[in-house]
């Protein structure tokens, strides 16, 4: 039986700056903050819920985040805000962001950003913690200016990039605030594919079509999230720890309902029908 849902109607987090809804099976967190969808501390505080929101919902099996509107995904943080606060409210409103990221790159559901616009600064930290970013052409540019500012980015940005694009190519980019098209980030591996969508909402629905081939029935997505979560994590420890959590992961999965149907399926020479159990 298929464990997809329909449409749910958008719910505004408590201060209103994202937005969440299910989408056949795939949970759409929209950054909702006029006209660039700066975050702010509140901002990351209602993403840091609609995370939480997305990890504990049975019906949600991936998670697209996207940017409200047609000209940006994100523009990185609030700069008006960042100039009016303290050095110290500064520090604790980065090590919150950190956290935030963290917690969307290690909840074991694929996450899918679906850049809509210009992708720069915090936006684009938020997109490198995303397990896959589609891109809609030519709709904007990415990079991380923040040298432009006198500051590094510091939402994950020097350790996310080096390790998508290698630490030379990442330090030249970062020193340089370098801005380039969404094909030029394809070819570093940054995007992983480019629709050519003719409109905003016409990606959307694009990404979610895209995002289908991760639900029940037509996939296990108790594995996708497993096999996210052994790459997340094994990458950052010894590779004997790496092999150990995969040991773990895969016993977990000898466990469900998936792996019986998927093998039994195998053995019947008939196509798998996947619950996400």
């Amino acid at each position: 039986m298929s464990s997809q849902v329909p449409e749910s109607a958008a719910q505004s987090m408590p201060n209103g700056l994202v937005t969440y809804s299910v989408d056949r099976g795939a949970a759409v967190i929209t950054l909702s903050s006029p006209p660039a969808n700066t975050y702010s501390y509140d901002m990351n505080r209602d993403l840091d819920q609609a995370i939480l929101q997305a990890r504990f919902d049975d019906a949600v099996h991936v998670i697209v985040l996207r940017g409200a509107g047609e000209k940006f995904f994100c523009a990185g943080a609030d700069i008006a805000m960042l100039d009016d606060v303290t050095p110290q409210f500064k520090y604790y409103f980065c090590l919150h962001a950190n956290e935030t990221m963290n917690r969307l790159e290690q909840t074991p559901k694929l996450v899918i950003a679906a850049l809509n616009g210009h992708t720069v600064g915090g936006g684009m930290e938020i997109a490198m913690a995303a397990d896959i970013r589609i891109a809609r052409r030519d709709a904007g540019r990415m990079g991380l200016p923040e040298v432009n500012l006198g500051v590094l980015p510091g939402t994950g940005g020097t350790q996310r990039l080096g390790r998508l694009v290698g630490k030379a190519k990442a330090i030249e980019l970062m020193a340089t605030g370098e801005l380039f098209p969404f094909d030029t980030a394809e070819k570093l591996g940054l995007v992983n594919r480019i629709l050519d969508s003719p409109s905003a909402d016409a990606f959307l629905e694009d990404v979610i079509e895209y995002a289908q081939q991760f639900v029940p029935p037509a996939r296990a997505s108790m594995a996708v999230g497993r096999i996210k979560r052994a790459v997340q994590t094994g990458l950052e420890v010894g590779f004997d720890a790496g092999l150990a959590l995969e040991r773990e992961l895969q016993q977990q999965l000898f466990q469900s309902a998936d792996a019986a149907e998927g093998i039994s399926a195998y053995v019947e020479k008939r196509k798998p029908s996947f619950s996400g159990k």
